[in-house]
């Protein structure tokens, strides 16, 4: 199945409204939380019918938890017997098993998970995740396909500097150290929603954990953390994909709790860059606009998310002139241009630098593949505009981040069919 070309896109206009999942970024995170406690864990607002989170849900049974999915977005999370200590998993692997181990470690004193998998995205290596371990007195080697973590007395709280923002290692060593003995301190964190999200459950569920803004987060461990209820902030990543989609296929769409404070700086470009945005009393109305070309570079929160770059990449080929596009975090992370390429769009690789030579309403559909979640949402943005149909390979990258991608596109007026799950 993966490999079939099941999903297939032609040239639309988008009109209407839309309402927002859970966010997929955030969400994992919790369900990682759920492991540090005994107690019964709710998430509200919680996006199950994305890939990952499938993946990820699996693994928690089989580790020993039980999950009851009440609705489509509301999950409860429950322990009725003992855990176990080592994830055996031979299904898809995602980079959340890093999460897995540093929960485990801190609440047990031990664990085994597969190494990671997720989109490659370069050298995503997890160095980081072994150096907090072992900086809070954790023994971490690799076993075969398996990560592993020792620490007999528990994890004791101490500081960690992370020599870049990152934010897998700042969520594990929140993890970690929200259990262990004594104070956490994590110097140069990147704080952004989806951190802010799971600090938010974790002192929900009794955790001791304190943002001194950008430059630390504190943690006093304590003893035991009991169960929450907790909603799932929504996902800001389909927020910026419908505001592009609509203004791309020169639509007409409302959407509905729009995560403002999170994107401001890419609202400032894309409010640049053409996009006509109006806020309504709970959400955002983008009427049409035109695609200028762009000049943006990532960089950790507030700054533009690596995720960003391949929608405004399908943003500039719509654009007349020149775009420019670094990835600071993940240089190199431009194989999806190849695919545009396929399409017509024009582009050139300087050192870190994409630079696109965007000629409005000239792609071409044609067959393509999803490299990866977000280059597959990006195709399908050029799909939207491109003459003729559009078929995108391995869509079920694409299933892996958005909740009802096709019927909300349908919903909105576009022609399209397949699945992406």
């Amino acid at each position: 199945m993966k490999n079939e070309p099941i999903f297939k896109v032609s040239k639309s206009k988008l009109e209407g409204t839309v309402n927002l999942a859970g966010a997929k970024n955030s969400a994992l995170r919790l369900l990682a939380a759920s492991i540090l406690s005994e107690e019964s864990i709710t998430l509200e607002n919680y996006p199950s019918q994305l890939l990952d989170a499938e993946v990820h849900v699996e693994m928690l049974h089989s580790l020993g938890k039980e999950t009851e999915l009440v609705t489509d977005d509301i999950i409860i999370i429950k322990e009725n017997h003992n855990l176990k200590t080592s994830l055996v998993w031979e299904g898809r692997s995602i980079r959340n098993t890093l999460l897995i181990l540093g929960a485990l470690t801190t609440r047990f004193g031990e664990a085994k998970v597969p190494l990671p998998g997720g989109c490659k995205l370069g050298e995503r290596k997890y160095d980081l995740h072994v150096m907090l371990l072992e900086r809070l007195g954790a023994k971490v080697w690799e076993e075969g396909d398996y990560l592993c973590a020792e620490a007999k007395g528990g994890l004791i709280g101490a500081d960690i500097h992370l020599p870049m923002r990152s934010t897998g290692a700042t969520e594990n060593a929140i993890l970690a150290g929200s259990l262990a003995k004594g104070v956490t301190r994590i110097w140069n964190p990147h704080i952004r929603p989806e951190i802010l999200d799971l600090i938010a459950m974790l002192n929900g569920m009794g955790a001791k954990i304190k943002v001194f803004g950008q430059e630390h987060i504190e943690i006093t461990g304590v003893d035991h953390l009991k169960g929450v209820r907790h909603k799932v902030i929504a996902d800001n990543m389909e927020a910026i994909t419908w505001l592009a989609a609509a203004v791309i296929t020169k639509g007409d769409i409302e959407i509905y709790d729009f995560p403002y404070a999170d994107l401001e700086v890419v609202l400032t470009h894309l409010k640049a860059a053409g996009a006509k945005l109006y806020q309504g009393e709970n959400s955002l109305i983008v009427r049409g606009g035109a695609c200028y070309p762009v000049e943006v570079s990532t960089g950790p929160h507030p700054g533009i998310n690596s995720d960003v770059q391949p929608i405004l990449a399908a943003w500039a080929a719509q654009a007349q002139g020149e775009s420019r596009i670094i990835d600071l975090r993940f240089p190199g992370r431009y194989g999806y241009a190849e695919e545009m390429a396929r399409m017509g769009l024009k582009y050139e690789l300087s050192g870190d630098m994409l630079k696109i030579m965007g000629n409005r309403g000239g792609l071409i559909g044609a067959e393509v593949k999803a490299l990866d979640l977000r280059a597959g949402v990006a195709l399908t943005l050029c799909g939207l505009a491109a003459e003729g149909e559009t078929i995108i390979t391995d869509a079920w990258q694409i299933g892996r981040g958005y909740v009802n991608l096709i019927p909300k596109l349908q919903a909105l007026g576009a022609d399209c069919s397949g699945r992406v799950g």
